[in-house]
């Protein structure tokens, strides 16, 4: 018998536009393309998963989108970076409407921004406020330490290029009234997944330091990716897992026995570029090959 022909969708077919810009960070690992194809994983899984955790969540675009619109009951966003921490833990506690007053009353300038840079936070509100301030003014959103600050930008407005104090405003203010479907903690992803592996009804999102560009871009950059293949390999219910398309990975993907699929992603430069996903089963990625089914509803 012939096999069936198969197709991964494409960005047009999964309707990449359809996905709204949740997140109060950019990063330039930021997952908005993967986020239909994360509708597609737990939309089309035989028992719905009750919970999802992202246990390096950063930007946590994947996780809190499932929020929104409701593919699990509940997220869970894990956090190891401090400063990254202080914003979610900011959003989801009681200063989330402090934290987004003060950045649409924000002007960034060199002697505004500065001072805010070089001082030492004297509470979470202030990390979490100076975190978003570097973000959105260093080169590519990298918070790493050694990024310089952005030089022209965009249209030659400086530092200011990326601030859209209205937006982040409103993305706050967003996040706040589904605060109560989210938990945060600031703790070590891998640990977390290591004590919550036998719960079936729990799906893991796992988006860790890659290969080759996680010293440059993270401050918590060291992982040991065969030891994270080996827990996840454990895991009583789903993840799917995202990567850098390199020889390693692939490696692992083959020692751990696998599936594992490249798709189409854009970089901050609007590069084309492919990334890897990595699950137990990627069936539910695969699609015959017929013009009578198209995919809609995303």
């Amino acid at each position: 018998m012939a096999q069936a022909a198969y197709a991964i969708p494409t960005e047009r077919e999964i309707n990449v536009a359809s996905v709204p810009h949740r997140s109060p960070f950019r990063y330039p690992g930021g997952k908005t393309w993967l986020v239909p194809y994360i509708r597609l994983w737990l939309r089309h899984n035989p028992r719905r998963y009750r919970e999802l955790i992202e246990p390096f969540a950063g930007g946590a675009i994947v996780g809190v989108s499932a929020a929104f619109e409701r593919l699990v009951d509940k997220v869970t966003l894990i956090e190891l970076d401090p400063d990254v921490a202080s914003v979610w833990a900011t959003i989801l506690g009681r200063d989330g409407e402090k934290l987004a007053a003060r950045i649409l009353a924000f002007e960034p300038t060199l002697k505004s921004v500065m001072p805010l840079l070089e001082a030492e936070p004297k509470s979470t509100l202030e990390r979490a406020f100076a975190t978003i301030i570097r973000n959105r003014v260093q080169r590519g959103g990298i918070l790493a330490p050694g990024a310089g600050l952005m030089n022209k930008g965009e249209n030659g407005r400086g530092l200011a290029s990326r601030w859209y104090p209205e937006t982040l405003y409103r993305r706050i203010m967003d996040l706040i009234s589904i605060k109560h479907k989210i938990h945060f903690l600031n703790a070590d992803g891998v640990d977390y997944i290591r004590r919550n592996r036998h719960r079936k009804s729990v799906a893991f999102f796992v988006d860790p330091p890659y290969t080759v560009a996680g010293r440059r871009l993270y401050k918590f950059s060291e992982m040991d990716h065969k030891g994270l293949f080996e827990l996840l390999g454990k895991a009583d219910g789903g993840f799917l897992m995202t990567y850098d398309d390199s020889s390693e990975i692939r490696h692992l993907v083959v020692q751990s026995r696998f599936d594992c699929e490249t798709v189409a992603m854009k970089n901050t430069h609007n590069a084309c570029m492919t990334e890897l996903l990595v699950g137990k089963k990627l069936d539910w990625l695969r699609i015959p090959k017929s013009p009578q089914l198209p995919l809609r509803g995303f």
